[in-house]
């Protein structure tokens, strides 16, 4: 977090424009704490923080700010500063950014570009960006087999200040396809006159351009790679993925789930700018459609209006019968759906999963039933309705915990993201089936 201090220091250097004392105080912030501090200030004085920085730093900032408060700012920068700094950015940064603004304004900038970089990134906004060629970069080491590690080394100092990592130095062939790949560390330790296809690894791990991100990620977090090598259909290296990369789509993808587990379908409505016509629209269908359900639920209560006329005691335990359940579901459906997601959970393992969630929810709706069914009957001193409400609580959990874990799995294999089998969703069936089998119960046993 940005210290008061250091907040107040900026301000007061921006109120008395006193520019060589805040060049010297945003040299001295980190990039990301500046980026903090610059939705706070109005628009001029974003501008004026803006030049006063180097365009290295300028574009750690500008890629750390919310894209809705770009335009403005790089508007007022002009044209070409911000081609410039763009061109310090690496590509799969700047291809990011200039993908989230409007096309006149993102051609005028690419046209003001070197050509080189401008030919890389308009490569790049080719792939669709949430495939592995939307996330790659094109600045990588990659040396030829037949160098020596001695040549290898120089050539990674002349080439290494413009790399995205030096961690992985990839090697490559004349048709510039990936045929191996050597550590930095092992380059180093490496005897000077050895040739890189005496020590390079063969068994090279790498993925497609057009592989989903969500994939690119459980690779990289199974195997921790810090990078991983992007490939086409002719094995040619065309850029590679950093970890800090994958982070971002990590919880891009962590926020998604989240959004529908929450019953909210579009994951785009977690966009807090968005209009409340849009937010609302978004939500509605879900949502009446759930209304649906519960009134569906009240119709089940309705067509058993005799039992409950025989014994109204029923009546004050249908909110304990419909809320244990549904919440029972909710969490064997989160358990589930973020071991589907983080690859935890794999296929050979579904049946296993589903049959540890139905014991969980023996153990879980025997307990429950029976204290449930205790209170019941030091209420009411009556055996029936001890039984009644307890059986039907103890059932009732356990379908939820057999049904929370095993709709996402039978998404997930006929291919529907598993978090759409949402917690409202299944909140809402519980309800139904566990009247139906409390009233159902109570009908059997009173009547």
């Amino acid at each position: 977090m940005l210290r008061k201090e250091d907040r107040w220091e900026v301000i007061t250097c921006l109120e008395q424009n006193s520019l060589n004392k805040l060049r010297q105080c945003l040299k001295d912030l980190h990039s990301a704490d500046i980026a903090e501090l610059l939705p706070n200030l109005p628009l001029p004085q974003c501008i004026k923080v803006m030049r006063m920085v180097d365009n290295g730093k300028a574009s750690d900032i500008l890629f750390q700010l919310d894209r809705d408060e770009l335009p403005p700012l790089l508007e007022g920068l002009g044209p070409r500063r911000t081609a410039e700094i763009l061109g310090q950015m690496f590509t799969d940064d700047a291809a990011d950014l200039l993908g989230e603004l409007p096309e006149e304004q993102k051609d005028v900038l690419l046209n003001l570009m070197e050509v080189a970089e401008a030919e890389d990134i308009k490569e790049l906004l080719r792939y669709d960006v949430d495939t592995a060629g939307g996330l790659m970069a094109t600045e990588y080491v990659d040396v030829r087999q037949d160098i020596t590690a001695a040549e290898a080394i120089n050539l990674l100092r002349e080439i290494a200040p413009d790399a995205e990592t030096v961690y992985y130095v990839y090697v490559t062939n004349d048709e510039e396809q990936l045929v191996g790949v050597i550590s930095l560390r092992e380059l180093i330790v490496a005897q000077p006159e050895v040739t890189i296809e005496n020590i390079m690894r063969t068994k090279i791990f790498s993925v497609h351009v057009r592989t989903d991100q969500e994939e690119v990620a459980k690779i990289m977090s199974k195997y921790d790679f810090l990078a991983v090598p992007v490939v086409n259909d002719k094995m040619q290296l065309l850029g590679i993925i950093t970890f800090d990369d994958v982070m971002d789509v990590m919880e891009a993808e962590a926020t998604e789930d989240m959004m529908r587990l929450a019953g909210n379908i579009e994951p785009e409505g977690q966009d807090m700018e968005a209009s409340f016509w849009s937010r609302a629209g978004r939500r509605l269908p879900w949502l009446i459609g759930l209304l649906f359900g519960g009134l569906l639920a009240g119709n089940v209560i309705n067509n058993f209006s005799a039992t409950l006329e025989q014994m109204t005691a029923l009546a004050f335990f249908i909110t304990a019968l419909a809320g244990g359940p549904g919440n029972a579901a909710s969490q064997s459906l989160t358990v589930v759906v973020r071991g589907l997601a983080t690859g935890e959970i794999s296929k050979n393992k579904l049946r296993a999963v589903v049959w540890k969630e139905t014991q969980v929810g023996l153990l879980v709706g025997t307990v429950c039933g029976t204290l449930l069914s205790v209170m019941a009957y030091i209420w009411q001193q009556s055996t029936i309705l001890g039984l009644v409400v307890g059986l039907s609580l103890a059932i009732s959990i356990v379908i939820a915990t057999i049904l929370g874990s095993l709709v996402p799995v039978m998404m997930d294999k006929i291919g529907f993201d598993p978090a759409l089998a949402s917690g409202p969703f299944i909140a809402t069936l519980m309800d139904i089936t566990s009247m139906v089998i409390y009233f159902g119960l109570a009908t059997l046993l009173i009547l």
